[in-house]
């Protein structure tokens, strides 16, 4: 495109040559005509020229005024470019008005309700949550665990809420199944075990007594140790079982209203929270929970990932259907874009004004001018045209006006 802009200067030059050899020869008339068009398409392609070439360097390496214009203002270019870009495109009004054309709750509902792209953004969250999980190290997270439970647990005072619990299950009998339980072992276990416990009571007596006193009394004891025990088995309405009950509701509620009684599952609570081997099983559950989610991130057809799935198709349905729940997500896309862009404008825009200014100035200048230059060079051919036609008219007013 250069040459052809040059060619044509050349052209027009030769053409003027030529008319004024003709007008000095005395052709005839037309050949002033001629020769003005041409000097005057000769004039427009030397300024357009000019022009053209000002904008990118200093014409015949001349250092005329407001010359070079891009490589000698490029900082400022670079900062208004920023700014135009901040006060036009990252405006609060633009970017609402920009995201309600968008839809995009509607679109995202659309997009989701589709099984495959549902499968996609599973497979991604999955890929996600492995590659979060492999970059934590697990010391960091247990150490963290460790300190939340500890912390939460010594800040929150458990008493009451035992004795509220124990008041329930007493109140509503769940505590009865476990009494039948104990005495069913408790009977069992006599039953196995006589000789031991004859033994036992054998062994407790003076040594003074004869023998077979000492054996009757440890078979004596036995069977009324048996018996009480058969008869809590066997009668609901025992009156051990209702010592029992009333043990259970006197201890509810002294855990609930008894500060003695509090103190003391406190001290307990913190003796068992500063044992190692609590910490230690504290720590580790990060390990095993960790082991758990990688292993169903990674199964296609774990519960974790199809319960994804099928609430990424639930909510793609119901972003289709609702419209109350698709304004909602556009007001909530609104929201998050305009607090982006009022936070970080300064910091997007600088990235143009930064980007601009590390640039080399004539490396600048190069890929600017590759870019348009070749829609810059039609300036200088219209010119030479232009300028040739204004030429020819001047002349012709010029003659006619003075005929």
């Amino acid at each position: 495109m250069k040459a052809t802009a040059t060619g044509l200067l050349v052209f027009v030059a030769v053409v003027y040559i030529l008319a004024k050899w003709a007008q000095n020869s005395g052709m005839g008339p037309w050949t002033g005509y001629v020769a003005a068009a041409a000097e005057a398409g000769m004039v427009g392609a030397m300024a357009d020229w000019f022009a053209v070439t000002a904008l990118f360097r200093h014409p015949l390496g001349l250092p005329i005024p407001h010359t070079a214009i891009i490589p000698t203002k490029k900082d400022q270019l670079g900062a208004s470019l920023g700014e135009f870009v901040g006060e036009n495109f990252l405006s609060e009004d633009v970017v609402r008005r920009r995201l309600r054309t968008v839809a995009l709750g509607a679109r995202l509902g659309e997009w989701l309700a589709e099984p495959a792209n549902a499968d996609r953004v599973t497979s991604e969250l999955s890929t996600a949550l492995r590659g979060a999980l492999t970059v934590l190290r697990d010391s960091d997270v247990q150490a963290v665990v460790g300190e939340a439970i500890t912390r939460r647990a010594d800040a929150a005072e458990i008493a009451p809420g035992i004795g509220k619990t124990l008041e329930k299950v007493v109140a509503d009998g769940g505590h009865r199944k476990v009494v039948d339980l104990v005495c069913v072992r408790a009977h069992d276990w006599l039953v196995v075990h006589s000789d031991q416990v004859m033994d036992a009571v054998q062994g407790g007596a003076p040594g003074w007594t004869p023998r077979f006193v000492d054996k009757k009394v440890g078979e004596r004891v036995y069977k009324e140790l048996l018996r009480f025990v058969t008869e809590m088995r066997d009668m609901p309405e025992h009156p051990a079982r209702g010592a029992i009950d009333r043990f259970l509701r006197d201890f509810a509620a002294d855990l609930q209203s008894d500060t003695d009684t509090r103190m003391r599952v406190e001290r307990l609570k913190s003796e068992v929270l500063g044992r190692g081997e609590v910490q230690d099983i504290i720590a580790s559950a990060w390990s095993s929970v960790r082991q758990m989610i990688v292993a169903a991130a990674e199964d296609e057809r774990s519960e974790l990932r199809l319960r994804v799935r099928a609430g990424l198709l639930s909510l793609g349905a119901r972003l289709s259907a609702d419209a109350r729940l698709r304004a909602k997500v556009d007001g909530w896309a609104e929201d998050v874009a305009v607090h982006v862009v009022n936070t970080y404008r300064r910091e997007i825009t600088s990235l143009i004004t930064d980007t601009v200014a590390g640039w080399d100035a004539d490396q600048t200048t190069r890929k600017i001018e590759a870019h348009i230059g070749r829609d810059l060079q039609f300036i200088r051919i219209n010119g030479t045209v232009v300028g040739s036609l204004v030429g020819l008219l001047i002349y012709t007013l010029t003659h006619a006006l003075g005929a």
